[in-house]
């Protein structure tokens, strides 16, 4: 319909304005909108409360329900809320009470509750009917001087009773209990913080306004929550008391206890948890991840909270590092829980976000208004006061003259005009003369009305010097956070720790070397290096695994800190730290690696290596090489991020599987060796650098009985150790292993008979080294490469360990000898 049309009078019934739909229901939504953030989701700035609380303490307070008065029914003082303030639910009022009775929501809580009032688990309180509350002493400071005209009334819903639109407040609610809420467009989420640094603050800027943000910082360092914990970062904390918005990261609070028969066992004691999680879920949500195998190495979990406080008790397994667990309870589970804070409140009238200057600002100023306010309402009253004490001062100085001219007055009326005539009283003075007890006759109470007047006049100049003088009225502001900051002062509660950055588990994972197995069947386990005592050679060894139907099938030494790769034989890789690896005895069997790394079905861990630190990778290569001969080079940083299911490191072929893999500079020679023992040496920039999913090139050409057995990357200076299945070693010059071309059959590396069996393991050594031999029946020596002879290419060897009938070597690495260096060196493989 046009405009033109519009204007018709048949469409002008009678004064009905046409208006435009769109702009009417921007101008009701929009006055919905500030219904909502004014009147119920948003606290004042002054006095730290919403509506709904603001209502329900005011109700506390004209009942009477004072700290130091008997417990009312909470159904009785909601009763008094909503019908008299707050026309709304009563589950919602009651929920409110409920919340301000708390000591886990509230880090200073404002009622004083007798029954249930629901628990950290997210239980909820008991029926209005059966619960008792009165105020605690604090909220009454909230109230103080409410009766003093010191703040603004507004009328009920329904025009019947009158409601203050602010508390007097004279403490800054709003930062000591925070407060959350979710208005139209807008949200508040400002935490508690501790009373004591608060007042500090406040006392301190009150004195010097010109203090900045950072002088404040140094008074408030942060959030204090009423369930401490541990806020880690002060990144957060400063965005948010400069900008009025941050996040922090808060933290649970754990211990580490010893336990066991010979305090060999570890067990996480968690005693604080973040501000607003709830216990039970979080026990359960724990519990879940340990059943999904999300969390690894918990035996036990157990509430043992009570009266005394939380506890949560987590048992770990034998060898289970506690730092390492705490670090993905922190990552998994709510623990570690990030608090959004937003300083938003309602700011003369309308919502603002506020920095801490400012919200400290607008407290300071509400009490100075309330101390003004105050000031002048005694100053009333005391001029009040004054004005009657002059009239009973004028009747005791002329009592005689007064009593007889009452005495001739026919009535009340006539007295008071005649007392009015004659001494030049006011009505009110009047009236108080004719009230005047006859006691007050005697001499004492003549002389006690003329003092009372004497102090009413001094009380009088001293309240009107307060409005005359700034700076009295600022001592006085002082004086009070000075009283407060003595009567309800209390320590902190949350830690602040300063550092941002998310806690380094090498940080916490004591620097050492270990020995790290892994047998046959697939388990793993970390050792000391201690736990294998050097014997001589030729030997017997000791008992590696006390498992009849298990062997090793790979051993090697690292640092704990040490990032280390698991190949699987089809060519799968996976990552981890070395102290992700649980420690287990010398007969232990260790831990499944499946339950470490997600394995293919059907696959196993082949190798196992130490690779550079990120930052030292540029200009290194993986190398690989397959039983089937094949080599491959491809660029170390393409192994960088490995995610947790692991990546393709090589394409194999059917029937292929990864026999070695060594990481290079690229200036090394590549030595392979057959079980034949043929070996070939050839420069290993041969073989150029291919993708990670490529297959490579051939290395060696084989018979069809062949296999490759290892691969080392060497050059002239080092010498090649070789052992056979049945315990036979020598060690060779690599010198006299000469370089050919890729690809071709090899030359003779080592004699084979029957006494000595197929060659299984080559590894370079040097005379420092130890060399740690392991059978199929779990037999375990360590014994001293510097004892092994040093032989010609072409020869058989010596005997290395003694191995009884179907035994066999089927493993065979070296370590660095503690006994001859300060600190053992852990194998690189390159």
């Amino acid at each position: 319909m046009s405009d033109e049309n519009n204007n018709t009078p048949e469409h002008n019934h009678g004064n009905i304005a046409p208006i435009a739909i769109q702009e009417e229901m921007k101008n009701c939504y929009l006055d919905y909108a500030m219904s909502v953030i004014i009147g119920r989701a948003l606290p004042d700035v002054r006095d730290g409360f919403k509506p709904v609380h603001r209502r329900a303490l005011y109700a506390m307070n004209t009942l009477g329900n004072y700290h130091n008065k008997p417990f009312l029914k909470s159904a009785r003082v909601v009763g008094d809320v909503i019908g008299k303030y707050h026309p709304h639910g009563d589950s919602a009022v009651y929920n409110t009470i409920v919340r301000m009775a708390q000591d886990f929501s509230l880090r200073y809580p404002l009622v004083d509750g007798q029954g249930n009032f629901g628990s950290i688990d997210g239980d909820s309180a008991a029926a209005m009917r059966y619960t008792e509350i009165r105020m605690k002493k604090l909220a009454e400071e909230l109230l103080k001087d409410l009766d003093k005209e010191t703040v603004d009334w507004q009328p009920n819903y329904d025009d019947s009773l009158k409601e203050p639109r602010v508390l007097p407040a004279k403490i800054p609610n709003l930062l000591i209990n925070g407060s959350a809420g979710i208005a139209v467009g807008m949200a508040t989420n400002i935490p508690p913080h501790n009373l004591t640094e608060v007042m500090n603050a406040l006392i301190a800027l009150t004195e010097d306004r010109s203090l900045g943000i950072e002088d404040l910082v140094r008074y408030i360092p942060g959030p204090d929550f009423p369930t401490a914990g541990a806020i880690h970062g002060t990144e957060g904390i400063r965005s948010a008391y400069h900008t009025g918005k941050g996040i922090i990261q808060v933290r649970a609070k754990m211990d580490v206890e010893q336990y066991g028969k010979g305090q060999d066992r570890e067990r996480i004691v968690i005693s604080e948890i973040p501000y607003q999680v709830n216990k039970a879920k979080l026990i359960e949500k724990i519990a879940e991840l340990v059943n999904d195998k999300t969390l690894v190495g918990i035996s036990d979990i157990r509430d043992e909270s009570s009266r005394e406080g939380i506890r949560i008790a987590i048992d770990l397994k034998k060898g289970e590092i506690a730092s390492v667990i705490m670090n993905r309870l922190y990552k998994t589970t709510q623990l570690q829980v990030s608090f959004g804070i937003i300083l938003l409140s309602i700011v003369n009238g309308s919502p603002k976000v506020l920095n801490l200057k400012e919200m400290l600002e607008c407290f300071i100023d509400h009490r100075r208004e309330i101390v003004i306010r105050r000031t002048i309402y005694e100053l009333k009253k005391a001029k009040e006061r004054a004005h009657i004490l002059e009239g009973l001062k004028v009747a005791v100085e002329n009592i005689d003259e007064v009593v007889e001219l009452v005495k001739k007055s026919e009535g009340p009326a006539d007295a008071k005009t005649k007392l009015m005539s004659r001494f030049k009283l006011s009505d009110i003075q009047a009236q108080a003369i004719l009230d005047m007890r006859l006691q007050r006759l005697t001499g004492l109470e003549r002389d006690k009305i003329i003092a009372d007047y004497d102090a009413i006049m001094k009380e009088i100049a001293y309240l009107e010097s307060i409005l005359s003088s700034e700076e009295k009225i600022k001592g006085i502001i002082i004086d009070e956070f000075k009283e407060v900051l003595e009567k309800y002062g209390d320590e902190r509660r949350t830690e602040i720790i300063a550092k941002a950055d998310e806690i380094n588990l090498e940080d916490l994972v004591k620097q050492e070397d270990v020995i790290v197995t892994i047998t046959h069947q697939g388990y793993i386990k970390r050792l000391t290096l201690d736990t294998y005592k050097t014997q001589n050679r030729g030997g017997k060894g000791v008992k590696g695994a006390s498992h009849d139907d298990d062997f090793f099938t790979n051993v090697f030494v690292a640092n704990t800190h040490s990032t280390i790769l698991f190949f699987t034989n089809r060519g799968q890789v996976f990552s981890k730290k070395v102290y992700n690896v649980p420690e287990g005895s010398r007969t232990s069997k260790g831990r499944n690696i499946a339950n470490l790394i997600a394995i293919p079905s059907g696959e196993t861990i082949k190798e196992i290596m130490c690779i550079p630190k990120e930052e030292e990778m540029d200009g290194k290569f993986l190398i690989m090489a397959s039983e089937k001969g094949l080599i491959k080079k491809t660029d170390l940083s393409e192994y960088k991020k490995i995610k947790q299911s692991g990546i393709r490191a090589i394409k194999l072929q059917d029937g292929d599987s990864i026999c070695s893999v060594r990481v290079s500079d690229g200036n090394k020679d590549v030595l392979l060796c057959s079980t034949s023992g043929k070996i070939i040496r050839f420069d290993e920039n041969d073989a150029r650098p291919m993708g990670r999913v490529s297959q490579g090139v051939k290395g060696i050409t084989l018979d069809d009985n062949e296999k490759i057995i290892g691969m080392e990357l060497i050059d002239d200076s080092v010498e090649i150790l070789s052992v056979t299945d049945n315990g036979y070693g020598k060690r060779t010059m690599s010198s006299q292993y000469r370089k050919q071309s890729r690809g071709g059959k090899g030359i003779l590396a080592m004699r084979l008979t029957d006494k000595t069996g197929d060659i299984i393991a080559i590894k370079p050594v040097t005379d420092k080294d130890d060399l740690m031999i392991i059978t199929d029946k779990g037999q375990v020596i360590r014994t001293k490469i510097s004892g092994i002879s040093l032989m010609g290419r072409a020869t058989q060897g010596v005997r290395l360990i003694t191995v009884k009938d179907q035994e066999k070597v089927v493993s065979v690495e070296k370590i660095v000898d503690p006994e001859n260096d300060d600190e053992v060196v852990e194998e690189s493989n390159s």
